[in-house]
Order: C-alpha cells, then sequence, then structure tokens
C-alpha cells in the first residue's frame, strides 16, 4: 500500500531528522555571549545587540567599577565570552588582571575610542576622566562602537545591529534634547551642585551645570583635611544651595560637607552604576532621565 505524504508532513519529519525547523534561520541560531565591564554598559551593548546577544556585567548593580574586586565567578564568565567590552579611559584597571587570572585569549572592545575626553592633575600626574557616559551625545559614539563590534563577530545578524542601533541613537538624541529642555530652564546662576566626586565633567560641558565635589575622577581617591576645608569655603561662596549622595558610594563625607555648609539635600544621583531591575535606574535612558529630573528639580527650588 503506497503511504502519500501531504508537503507540511515532510517538513515536519525533516525538522525531526535535521533539526530543521520552518520558519527559523539558521542566522538566529547563533546567540553571542558578551560580558561588560559594568551595568551602564552592558545595558547599551543589550539594547544594540537584542535578542541575538545575552550580556552580563561583571560589576552588580549599584556597584563601584573603580574600587571593584573580580570573583571566580567573575573570572568564569569573561572565559566563556564570545565578546567582551569595556568602558576603556582608565575606568576599569582591574580588568587586565581578570583577563589574565581567567585565561580569557580575546581582545576587549573598547567603546569610548573615538570620544573627546577631559584630563586633570590628580595626584601629581594628568589622568583622564573616564566618566564619559553622563554626557548621553557620548553614549551615540559608544553605539556606533558596539555596533561595528557586534557586525564583525556575527555577521549573519548585520541587518538586526543595524536596526537595533538606529532605534537607539534616536532614543539618546532625543534624551539629550529632554535634558536641555529640562536644564536650560534654570537659571545659570542656579545651576551649581555638590557631589561625592568628580564624575559629571561631560554632563557640566552639555548642559552648563557647575559641580564640586571632594574627591577626583576616582573613588579610590581620599580627600584631606585641607581639601574638605576649601571646599567648604568655596561651596560657601560661590552660595551652593545642594548636594546629591551617589548610588554607588559612602554618602558620609558629602553629607558631613553640605551639613558644614548649610546646603540642602537633593536626592540620589545614578552615576558608575544601574540600579536593580525593580529600582529606579534599571537601563541607561531610566537612569540620565533620573538624574535630569533629580538636578533640574532640585536647582528650580
Amino acid at each position: 500500500m503506497r503511504r502519500h505524504f501531504s508537503r507540511a508532513g515532510l517538513l515536519c519529519a525533516l525538522a525531526l531528522v535535521s533539526g530543521f525547523a520552518p520558519g527559523v534561520s539558521s542566522a538566529h541560531a547563533k546567540t553571542l555571549r558578551a560580558v561588560a565591564s559594568f551595568t551602564i554598559l552592558a545595558d547599551v551593548v543589550k539594547q544594540v545587540g537584542g535578542d541575538q546577544v545575552t550580556v552580563e556585567s561583571l560589576v552588580p548593580p549599584n556597584g563601584d567599577p573603580h574600587e571593584f574586586e573580580p570573583s571566580p565567578d567573575n573570572a568564569r564568565a569573561l572565559k566563556g565570552a564570545d565578546i567582551t567590552f569595556i568602558s576603556g579611559e582608565g575606568l576599569e584597571n582591574w580588568f587586565q588582571r581578570l583577563v589574565k587570572a581567567s585565561g580569557y585569549k580575546g581582545a576587549a572592545i573598547v567603546v569610548s575610542n573615538g570620544i573627546k575626553t577631559f584630563t586633570m592633575e590628580e595626584g601629581g600626574e594628568r589622568v583622564t576622566d573616564p566618566h564619559v557616559w553622563n554626557s548621553a551625545a557620548n553614549v551615540v559614539t559608544w553605539v556606533d562602537n558596539i555596533e561595528k563590534a557586534l557586525i564583525a563577530a556575527d555577521p549573519e545578524d548585520t541587518q538586526a545591529f543595524h536596526d537595533n542601533a538606529n532605534r537607539y541613537r534616536k532614543d539618546l538624541r532625543e534624551l539629550d534634547a529632554y535634558a536641555h529642555a529640562r536644564i536650560d530652564a534654570v537659571p545659570q546662576e542656579k545651576r551649581k551642585i555638590l557631589t561625592s566626586h568628580d564624575a559629571f565633567g561631560y554632563f557640566a560641558k552639555d548642559y552648563g551645570v557647575t559641580f564640586l565635589s571632594p574627591l577626583g575622577f576616582s573613588t579610590e581617591t581620599e580627600a584631606s583635611a585641607a581639601t574638605v576645608a576649601k571646599l567648604i569655603d568655596q561651596i560657601r561662596k560661590e552660595k551652593v544651595k545642594v548636594y546629591f549622595i551617589e548610588n554607588s558610594n559612602d554618602p558620609r563625607l558629602v553629607k558631613q560637607i553640605g551639613d558644614a555648609t548649610g546646603a540642602r539635600p537633593g536626592g540620589t544621583l545614578y552615576v558608575e552604576s544601574l540600579s536593580p531591575p525593580d529600582g529606579k535606574a534599571p537601563t541607561y535612558l531610566d537612569m540620565f532621565r533620573n538624574n535630569v529630573n533629580e538636578i533640574a528639580g532640585a536647582l528650580s527650588q
């Protein structure tokens, strides 16, 4: 007796034998395993990578990328990565130690390449301000570099990466316009803020806000008594009325300076780390918008 098979039946049989399923292309069978140094960068990589990429952040939410101490779990994650991303500019001084410990053989993508950075004298040497992501315009450069790296690692998904990157660049430009609208409405003479460390140089340049802090670019530094006394005098002289704590750093010193000068607390800024998923800043866009709203709201009082 002859058996007659429908076309659909043949396709199903082929799927069982060969692992091929109708409507599923081999291009999407590959998912890149990406590792990023800290949460802000991990989120941006995820936005560009989309469903084609899984991303793990080495530094956890609310973690300090300056003082981070990698764990054996971090070493295992790095060793198993197809591609890795760091911001660079001296932020992740621990990363090369982790590479050596993990046995990872790849070269990390430095996403801040191409950004015009600032430098300052700190501890007797010239150092670069690594906090480039506190400018939404700089993160557009991150997106450009991430897009190129992902396409090189997975050419079959070029169109998906390109579409994701274009959408996210549009989001970033809209965020930049939103920040200007909120902060431009605050009189220039009122745009003065005290924070824990000097992490807002790029934000200051873009939006015309003056930030004062007891610490330099890195939270690994310590402020001397003379530095704090000089800062207190400057805050009084310039009539700085508000201070902010940072989610990833010890707030005690900035609170003490605020108390000594009469500055009022303005809230919490997310400077170098996202919040957990249930917090106020689970994504970069959320983080930046939160900071803009907190700053503009406090300065408008």
